[in-house]
């Protein structure tokens, strides 16, 4: 078999450069190897990762394979994936099968690729890995110890497969860990989202109407750093007890149809298909900019923006503009992809040095342990593990509360 399918070995020494960049800010994840390394709980494990590579993603790879792992890679969307991280992993031993700018046809053959390795452990980014391995190799499903997920819509997917009795292994919900969603989620999304936007459109965002689909904790995120720009901020949610946050948070909030009129830069953060479709597009201004946050490229409808528009057209690396017959114009960011990693370096370092810090212990937990089939949390123990080894490598100090207190707690009749 193939060892490798990738854009360029030759840009291994730029790859590796952006690693070792990356290393310097990841204490947690670094504590964690050093501490497991001579041990090497992970020799004999073959782990399938299908996630975003770019150099975060890659000290996470190489720390499991330090740990004992032969690892196999693939990339979770087509226009994240940077080729000289791709060459760098390869050089240190890495089976990688992705390059940027696939085709839908060529990230699916990828991941059979990926598959043919006989994985023992899965660790998955959106579902598209699972999903593929129940739909079309289920002949490796008794050979799967389990996995763990990394996003929402992931996660999302798989405890639709849970509630069907389909999901045939044991997954732990990274997502839903405290240490992962509060965070990454919320500052991790926040940021990166913005930094993609302004690197793609070099556009001011004070003054703008900026309209946040979904006020989870990545709408949350993108909503507060738009406010810390200076934008003026709406947002459109159908969970009542969101909207009522978000209207307590100080935002305006409204449906689409009202939203649509006027905002200036439109960012969906739903995980939902078509939040942004054509009777929308008919309410807008000229000139607005569209983006999307969320895993998938579903939640901005492109197959309408194809239908309404007469013109279409690369205007700036990572935009397509369309206009429509009346003259307004419509701009797309990075084809309504992950806006934060298709069109950005994705979340920084300090963040996803929680997240893969998780995604590290919840494989040793799965190694580690016979469970049934099913989706389950991280355990408790883990995710406050990650967020102390996180303060420690802050030297911030946390209260410890007195016997007395914690007696205190734990009783009812005073």
């Amino acid at each position: 078999m193939e060892e490798y399918r990738i854009a360029n070995p030759a840009l291994a020494d730029q790859g590796k450069i952006k690693i070792a960049w990356a290393w310097n800010f990841m204490p947690v994840l670094k504590l964690l190897q050093e501490k497991y390394k001579d041990e090497r709980p992970l020799k004999g494990t073959r782990i399938a990762a299908c996630l975003h590579l770019e150099a975060k993603t890659a000290c996470l790879l190489r720390a499991l394979k330090a740990l004992g792992a032969e690892v196999v890679a693939a990339g979770s969307n087509p226009l994240s994936t940077q080729d000289d991280i791709c060459a760098a992993l390869v050089a240190h031993g890495i089976k990688v099968y992705s390059w940027h700018g696939m085709t839908m046809d060529e990230y699916y053959g990828n991941l059979h690729a990926l598959l043919a390795w006989s994985p023992q452990i899965l660790i998955d980014d959106g579902g598209d890995l699972v999903t593929l391995v129940h739909k079309e190799r289920p002949d490796l499903l008794p050979y799967i110890k389990g996995g763990c997920e990394e996003t929402t819509t992931g996660v999302k997917r798989l405890r639709a497969m849970s509630n069907e009795g389909v999901l045939a292994f044991p997954m732990l919900a990274v997502n839903d860990a405290l240490s992962k969603h509060l965070f990454d989620n919320r500052y991790g999304t926040g940021q990166s989202v913005w930094d993609a936007i302004c690197r793609l459109t070099n556009m001011l965002v004070a003054g703008k109407e900026v309209v946040v689909c979904g006020y989870g904790w990545c709408g949350r995120g993108v909503a507060s750093r738009a406010c810390g720009l200076g934008a003026r901020v709406t947002i459109v949610e159908s969970d009542p007890h969101r909207a009522l946050e978000a209207y307590m948070d100080g935002f305006y909030v409204t449906d689409m149809p009202t939203a649509a009129r006027t905002g200036d830069i439109f960012i969906t953060t739903t995980g939902n298909i078509n939040v942004i479709r054509k009777e929308h597009f008919a309410l807008m201004k000229s000139g607005v900019i569209l983006a999307n946050a969320g895993h998938f490229n579903v939640e901005i409808s492109c197959t309408d923006l194809d239908e309404i528009a007469v013109q279409k057209s690369q205007t700036r690396p990572g935009v397509t503009t369309y206009v429509t017959k009346d003259g307004r114009s419509f701009h797309l960011l990075v084809e309504g992809r992950l806006v934060n990693l298709a069109g950005g370096d994705g979340h920084p370092i300090e963040i996803m040095d929680l997240s893969f810090a998780l995604q590290l212990l919840s494989v040793l937990y799965i190694k580690e342990r016979d469970l049934e089939p099913g989706l389950y949390p991280v355990p408790n123990e883990i995710d406050k593990n990650v967020a102390h080894l996180k303060l420690e490598a802050l030297g911030i100090k946390l209260e410890k509360m007195t016997t007395e207190q914690e007696e205190y707690m734990g009783r009812w009749d005073e």
